[in-house]
């Protein structure tokens, strides 16, 4: 296996106890762009060069579709329901089967005007009350998974009871997935002990309980011709077909929402710290808004292909700050060979989003936000380089198709309506990040200065537009 620091005879390695992306990235300053670490009796390989990614992660992704035991997280917090991290086999065929019909690039363009109309509010209450402009990419995140999964029409607040269960539910997965924060994922024996599990049982039952009430509201809807079709609605007419039980159709829809608020409302708080901070990129996007889409009319989705300095922006905000900064771990079904080393089968292997994102070979000057590297000579997007910010091969964010499109929407349209500036009283730590398996940014203040003469009536003189 590929070498890697000293550890205990018998313990190995001491695992990080917060933000174990900055301990793997600078581990790789002394061990290279993939090494090896023990923890107890469990191996984890840990890749943090773009190269060494590629061709293990991507060539060989067939041998890394599997997940690793969770303990803690899977098998005693989601009972094995939770797509992302379930193992391999028959339940994860058919929750991902399940999911991407739903999620697929071609289905998820049904919900450009679900996100448009939302990303419209956010800038509205951004405008309204900027000093929680962080809540408000909550409740956008919110409001569009919402709808999509238990199409839900009426106004979602980030401060609904519901969203308030759920957003709680997505932090303890976050948590739960961080490398040594439960001892029964080092030492599987442990959770034998008496009481080692009360609390992620306890947690398990609240929520499996909110996931079956969300589906049964969606049950109560559809006997009273209420509902409006969404992801619940597809699962009960097709629930026979992929067999799902009850409780893995609550879990699939369920998890729809945990993971894809939670990403979404991160990326977008890392979005507008990157140009509070970075003005001269901030400007460089605005120049093309300006260019294509003027001011007398927002953007919308049609005008995508035509913003290739958004899309930049967008990607490097991915490369910056990527929302699983650590990364998901994949386990090898099958050895794994790499140079002269030898991957076992059995072992854990990370890909660490956020030292890839630094290899300076590929992103020189990678602590740097520099959207630009994204695009050639003629000012289009580059073909040849990637970030692999939603994951590897077979294991790849269902939701990516969503997201992007979110984030597509919302910086268009925030870059657009504002200039925003750092407020030199409180300056940002852009390295505050909570720490958990998702990042999102500490609570940080900026200023938010309209743009366009009358932004409140252009954006609602187009609501109907997408």
């Amino acid at each position: 296996m590929p070498p890697g620091p000293p550890g205990h005879w018998f313990f190995g390695n001491t695992p990080p106890r917060s933000h174990a992306y900055l301990y793997y990235n600078e581990l790789a300053k002394t061990y290279g762009p993939v090494f090896t670490l023990r923890y107890g009796s469990k191996h984890v390989c840990v890749i943090t060069g773009h190269q060494a990614a590629t061709d293990i992660m991507v060539k060989q992704s067939h041998k890394l579709a599997d997940r690793p035991q969770y303990i803690a997280a899977g098998e005693v917090l989601s009972k094995g329901m939770r797509v992302l991290i379930t193992r391999a086999g028959p339940r994860l065929r058919r929750l991902r089967n399940a999911l991407h019909a739903a999620l697929q690039a071609r289905v998820s363009v049904a919900y450009v005007p679900t996100q448009l109309q939302n990303a419209r509010n956010y800038v509205l209450d951004i405008l309204d009350a900027p000093e929680h402009h962080l809540d408000h990419a909550r409740r956008y995140a919110a409001s569009v998974i919402m709808s999509v999964t238990y199409g839900k029409t009426t106004p979602t607040s980030y401060s609904d009871s519901e969203v308030k269960q759920i957003n709680k539910i997505a932090a303890r997965l976050g948590d739960a997935l961080r490398p040594g924060a439960y001892l029964i994922d080092t030492y599987p024996w442990l959770r034998y002990v008496p009481g080692m599990t009360s609390k992620l049982k306890q947690w398990h039952r609240e929520e499996i309980g909110l996931y079956r009430g969300q589906v049964d509201a969606v049950k109560q809807r559809l006997a009273e011709n209420e509902v409006q079709p969404c992801f619940v609605t597809y699962l009960l007419d097709h629930q026979e077909e992929y067999g799902l039980s009850d409780d893995e159709l609550a879990y699939v829809a369920g998890s729809m929402f945990g993971a894809g608020s939670d990403t979404t409302a991160g990326a977008l708080g890392f979005v507008v710290m990157a140009a509070a901070k970075h003005p001269e990129a901030q400007r460089k996007v605005q120049a093309q808004l300006d260019e294509v889409i003027g001011r007398d009319r927002s953007p919308t989705f049609a005008d995508q292909d035509k913003l290739p300095e958004v899309w930049a922006y967008i990607q490097e905000s991915y490369r910056w700050r990527p929302v699983a900064p650590a990364g998901i771990s994949h386990a090898a079904t099958e050895n794994v060979f790499w140079k002269e080393y030898v991957i076992p089968a059995g072992t854990e292997v990370i890909g660490c989003h956020w030292a890839i994102g630094r290899d300076p070979e590929v992103f020189p000057d990678g602590d740097s936000f520099i959207p630009s590297r994204w695009l050639d000579q003629a000012g289009q997007i580059k073909e040849d380089l990637r970030f692999f910010n939603w994951g590897f091969g077979r294991r790849l964010c269902p939701g990516q198709h969503l997201a992007d499109r979110s984030l597509f929407i919302n910086t268009a349209l925030v870059l657009w309506a504002f200039d925003i500036s750092e407020d030199l009283a409180h300056p940002i730590d852009t390295m505050a990040l909570k720490d958990g398996a998702l990042a999102h940014p500490e609570p940080f203040t900026v200023k938010f200065k309209p743009r366009i003469a009358g932004l409140r009536e252009k954006l609602a003189s187009h609501r109907d537009d997408s």
